[in-house]
């Protein structure tokens, strides 16, 4: 390695401390005071000035005739200070800076700022592929096997678990970007000389737009919404672990959030982690019909992969499938709480989940597990108990029963999707016999009324005709409505075999009125009892939320406009509801009585179905209790084996982690000096909160209940640094610093 090539390693050592405030610089270049250093421009500078300067700690925003350089420690700190606080935007931080010292603020100002801020990240992110290539982590889906140690950390002998890894899928349409257009009238052409932040600063964790396009149909890439396209990016698709690491981003461009996306994240998951996969969407039932018919669905299959849902649906709800444990797959809504901040000021989101995932998903894992550990131990403390005595209440003295209620709630569910053909017909032809009553008494109204106009009471021809036609057209509209009434009767006449009209006075008429009477009420009563379970869970999730966050007026104020809204729509539902009561005799329900209901025991709505199940054991409020709190301790005792599983996995992803970057760093120390001390600050960066796991893993294995072990297993897959290694990367290893010497040192200048 030449001296040249070695000091520029040396540089990203410590910016500050070779930027002495008492060493001399030069007569042609001035300080301001305020992290700028200020430089005449009256000549062009060469590579050898560049790099001097660069040397300093100073990062030019033009390499030939610069004016202006700006520190490297204070690129930093706004780079870090924007990691932690998404809302910090470059014009807030320069004007900061002027206030701080006096100096004037011009808009030009952070127009440089920004350009030596792109430098700076490119120089930071090829210092880290460089770092990354030397520990052997640039192999394809790397980033993507390795994200989250618990989950993805692989160890001998270990138990088998039903789901090989848990995530979360979701949109969000918050971080928008504004297309960039022509400027010649015709808003269908997009520019695309300006590069995204996907090409400049691209990440494994992206997914390509070409990669997503794959999986778009026909229709799909035909749809084009015209409010989708004012934005060249209408948002994120992005996929989360269990334990809150983003695995995958994928840009949603000119659309909303469309099947392509979700197909384009699975399919990257099952070729990188394989069979046993579940993932959960808030459209999990309807995902699962798209991938099913999709081109993965024979692979999806073939794979066990399970589509999972965390609301409002029997099947594959994530409260009755095995091996879920405690789980509420929500990790996504927690990504975009915070992610939302960006919105007002986006310079590279997978810079920003990078560093969420590093310095604050990472910090608090064994945080996680402890919390989960004890959640699970209280409930199998308590649980028991509780249970038991719901089952002696029951009078029941087996819990294998509750499976059993279980599988006749979900056959009587289903049941409620089909209609017995017969009588659906038959309450057709009620409908339709009203219909044709209706229609004949309009039409004898209109004849009755009727008038024929001779040539004595014509009207003089200069009159006003109008109304003579509009009673015209009002005929003839009347005779066609009946006509038709009259052939959709004789229709189902000929499918229900009758032989002559019902009245009112027969019994088929009669049943079939009371069957409609009934449907209009079920109906009824089907949307106000959506709308009410709705409702309790909307206030259950908003009191967790605001519990746990810090609301400003905003938010508080479009929760309230929300529950508003809900609110106007149950008293609606409820107007309808009484009138379909009146009508059977049963007692209706005010709306003060129904906006107070707590629980879904309190709100009884299986009592006048078309099967009767109010005298069902399963179904009483007791009875839903009992079951929901036998597989809750079936869940919490799934959770303490994954618990003990994912404990075991990342005391021995720490201990390997450590030794592995030692022997690296201790194998370039000779060779690369610059390059080991990268490594060593990689070290530092990434084992910064070890000690705090290792307390909190001391904390789990003293909780009482707790059967894990924390003693380090063998690794699958653990990486060996040896001699054969270091000749492999040895040989790029010049090249690569040939190439941080020409980030350095060319001009950028279009």
């Amino acid at each position: 390695m030449t001296v040249t090539k070695r000091h520029t390693l040396e540089v990203l050592r410590e910016p500050a401390l070779n930027n002495a405030a008492n060493e001399h610089i030069g007569n042609n270049y001035q300080s301001d005071g305020y992290g700028e250093m200020v430089l005449d421009g009256t000549e062009p500078l060469d590579v050898s000035h560049t790099s001097a300067l660069v040397c300093h700690g100073l990062i030019l925003c033009s390499p030939i005739t610069p004016k202006v350089t700006v520190m490297v420690h204070m690129l930093n700190l706004y780079h870090t200070t924007h990691q932690c606080c998404p809302h910090l935007s470059i014009q807030a931080y320069i004007k900061l800076l002027c206030d701080m010292h006096g100096v004037l603020f011009h808009n030009h100002c952070s127009q440089q700022f920004s350009i030596t801020l792109d430098i700076y990240l490119q120089v930071l992110a090829f210092v880290s592929n460089l770092v990354h290539c030397v520990l052997q982590h640039d192999q394809p889906d790397w980033w993507l096997k390795h994200s989250c140690p618990p989950c993805t950390y692989r160890l001998q002998d270990e138990p088998a678990m039903c789901f090989s890894m848990l995530f979360t899928q979701d949109g969000n349409d918050s971080l928008k970007q504004v297309a960039t257009r022509i400027l010649d009238g015709d808003v269908d052409h997009v520019a695309t000389s300006l590069p995204t932040s996907e090409h400049t600063f691209h990440h494994e964790q992206y997914l390509t737009h070409e990669f997503v396009d794959k999986f778009a149909s026909d229709q799909q890439m035909g749809h084009r919404l015209k409010m989708w396209n004012v934005f060249n990016e209408s948002g994120v698709f992005i996929v989360v672990c269990r334990h809150g690491f983003c695995l995958l981003i994928a840009d949603m461009v000119q659309s909303g959030e469309q099947s392509k996306y979700a197909l384009a994240v699975t399919s990257k998951l099952l070729d990188a982690f394989g069979p046993d996969l579940g993932g959960s969407y808030d459209i999990g039932c309807q995902f699962k019909t798209t991938l099913a018919s999709s081109v993965l669905g024979k692979h999806a299959q073939s794979l066990n992969y399970m589509s999972l849902v965390n609301a409002f649906m029997l099947d594959n709800l994530t409260t009755y499938i095995e091996g879920l444990g405690l789980e509420d797959l929500e990790g996504c809504e927690w990504a975009f709480s915070k992610s939302n901040a960006l919105a007002s000021s986006t310079r590279s989101i997978t810079s920003y989940f990078e560093h969420s995932d590093e310095m604050k998903v990472y910090a608090n894992l064994t945080k996680f597990l402890l919390n989960n550990y004890k959640q699970a131990l209280n409930i199998l403390s308590n649980g028991h108990m509780t249970l038991d005595r719901l089952m002696c209440k029951l009078r029941v003295s087996d819990p294998a029963i509750f499976k059993l209620w279980l599988d006749k709630e979900c056959v009587y569910l289903k049941s409620l999707l089909h209609k017995l053909p017969e009588e659906t017909l038959q309450m057709e032809y009620w409908q339709q016999l009203i219909n044709l009553a209706t229609s004949r008494q309009d039409l004898e109204v209109i004849l009755s009324t009727w008038t024929i106009v001779t040539t004595q009471s014509a009207a003089p021809i200069w009159s006003d005709s109008s109304a003579t036609r509009r009673r015209e057209t009002m005929h003839r509209h009347t005779q066609e409505n009946y006509k038709k009434d009259l052939k959709v009767v004789q229709e189902l006449e000929g499918c229900l075999r009758i032989t002559c009209h019902w009245v009112p006075e027969d019994k088929e008429w009669q049943a079939a009125a009371h069957l409609v009477a009934n449907q209009k009420y079920q109906h009824a009563l089907d949307n106000i009892e959506r709308l009410v379970v709705s409702h309790i869970f909307k206030l259950s999730k908003m009191n967790h939320y605001l519990i746990l966050t810090i609301a400003g007026y905003k938010l508080r104020k479009h929760i309230g406009k929300a529950l508003q809204m809900h609110l106007a729509a149950i008293q609606a539902a409820l107007t309808h509801y009484n009138t379909a009561v009146k009508a059977l005799g049963h007692q209706t329900l005010e709306f003060d009585e129904v906006v107070e209901y707590a629980f879904l025991a309190d709100f009884d709505l299986l009592r006048d179905t078309q099967q009767d199940v109010s005298t069902c054991l399963w179904a009483s409020p007791t009875a839903q209790l009992a079951i929901n709190t036998y597989f809750k301790l079936c869940q919490a005792k799934e959770e303490v084996v994954c618990l003990n599983v994912e404990i075991h996995h990342i005391m021995t992803y720490l201990i390997d982690k450590d030794h592995y970057i030692q022997a690296c760093e201790a194998l370039y120390q000779d060779a690369h000096p610059a390059l080991a001390y990268q490594i060593s600050r990689y070290h530092t960066i990434h084992s910064r909160f070890t000690p705090l796991h290792l307390h909190y893993l001391e904390k789990i294995s003293h909780l009482p209940g707790f059967n894990g072990m924390l003693s380090p297993g063998i690794s699958t897959g653990e990486e060996d640094m040896d001699e054969d290694a270091d000749e492999d990367h040895g040989a790029t290893l010049e090249e690569q610093c040939e190439a941080l010497q020409n980030i350095l040192s060319v001009t950028t200048d279009a």
